[in-house]
């Protein structure tokens, strides 16, 4: 394997070896996390409570990374420390001539993971990285025709045919896989995000197509939807309100709403469960862990923002979100099947959010 590959070709291959630096670059933070993970499994094993360092680019020094990494584990498989660098390019930056004198001596006690965006194939430490470490380019892949590059979009669908097969249980044609890079775009988290929420539509042995994709994903529609449960949880109740009017207004009906909402409103229910328990264990989590563990995307603006809502949906509201969808299931397939009741239904959700709709606080007696 070369040492610069595509995140397809390097998700793919076996990595039995991990150098001493890596460097995962490119502009798709959902491609970065899945590379970053491979070679964290690569280093220390399949147990994902091995401890290994998780430091921001942005604060982090020199003299913390080389200690991170240059002492030998007491844990994991092959015994070697592991320290990744988050945002990293800002500390490229700063120690540029730190890290060209690392790559030229052995560093056998660890492994150094840089997440950067912008890696030029100009300067010296790419080349000697490229020589002596692992480059892992996380960009949508291309193709190249003459001097035009476009997106290889053939390389795309198959990679999300393989993906919806091993990481979502799912059948998707590439049809589908097309159509729902041309619905969504290059975001490839965001797709990847669809085709599980779409995995819920089919039987088993049924297959994602684009009849499937037609009916159920409107990447306008879809940004939207994701909008109205973000104000929702943030408590913005009026403009979530008109934002649900819109939709009903351009016809959709309330149980196929009910679908796209939930299975957003169902990740902060599981972010919400899983601090929590960690919490009663007596484990030390974050919520921004308990964020990642839940299915929100790996990356920090996303992450930060999903921190936010969470904690504007606070822990009662979160805690009870998985039973108070599953009645709201069961009545838009009951009692409110009507589309009359059925919006009524959805309206009482969000409006169940309101800061409005908080029990009072007690006063202090004088």
């Amino acid at each position: 394997m070369a040492n610069t590959v595509h995140a397809f070709d390097f998700l793919d291959s076996d990595a039995a070896s991990i150098p001493s630096v890596c460097i995962v670059f490119g502009r798709d933070a959902f491609l970065r996390g899945l590379a970053t993970e491979k070679i964290r499994q690569a280093v220390l094993g399949d147990d994902n409570d091995v401890p290994y360092g998780k430091l921001a680019g942005n604060m982090v020094t020199w003299v913390d990374v080389a200690d991170e990494v240059s002492t030998v584990s007491l844990f994991g498989s092959s015994g070697r420390r592991l320290a990744i660098v988050e945002d990293a390019d800002p500390f490229v930056t700063r120690y540029r001539d730190e890290l060209e004198g690392f790559l030229e001596k052995k560093r056998p006690g660890g492994v150094l993971v840089l997440q950067v965006e912008k890696w030029a194939a100009n300067t010296r430490l790419y080349k000697k990285c490229n020589e002596v470490g692992l480059q892992v380019q996380c960009n949508p892949p291309e193709q190249k025709s003459g001097k035009k590059t476009s997106l290889d979009m053939d390389a795309l669908s198959k990679w999300f045919v393989r993906r919806a097969k091993e990481e979502h249980d799912a059948k998707l044609n590439v049809g589908a896989a097309h159509l729902l890079v041309e619905l969504l775009g290059t975001e490839l988290g965001l797709i990847d995000q669809e085709i599980a929420r779409l995995s819920l539509f089919v039987d088993i042995h049924e297959a994602i197509n684009e009849d499937l994709v037609r009916e159920q994903v409107h990447g306008g529609q879809l940004q939207e939807i994701w909008h109205l449960v973000d104000a929702a949880v943030e408590g913005k109740t009026a403009e979530a309100l008109n934002q649900l009017d819109r939709l009903f207004q351009a016809g959709e009906k309330p149980q196929k709403l009910y679908g796209q909402i939930a299975w957003s409103l169902r990740r902060f229910a599981a972010a919400t469960r899983i601090y929590q328990r960690a919490r009663r264990r007596g484990d030390a989590v974050s919520l921004r862990d308990a964020l990642k563990e839940a299915g929100f995307p790996n990356w920090p603006k996303a992450l930060e923002e999903a921190q936010r809502r969470l904690l504007a949906l606070g822990q009662i509201r979160g805690g009870r979100l998985y039973r108070q969808l599953l009645e709201l299931d069961m009545s838009l397939k009951g009692s409110h099947s009507q589309e009359a009741r059925g919006r009524l239904a959805l309206e009482k959700l969000i409006v169940s959010f309101s800061k409005a709709m908080d029990p009072p606080r007690a006063t202090a007696q004088r």
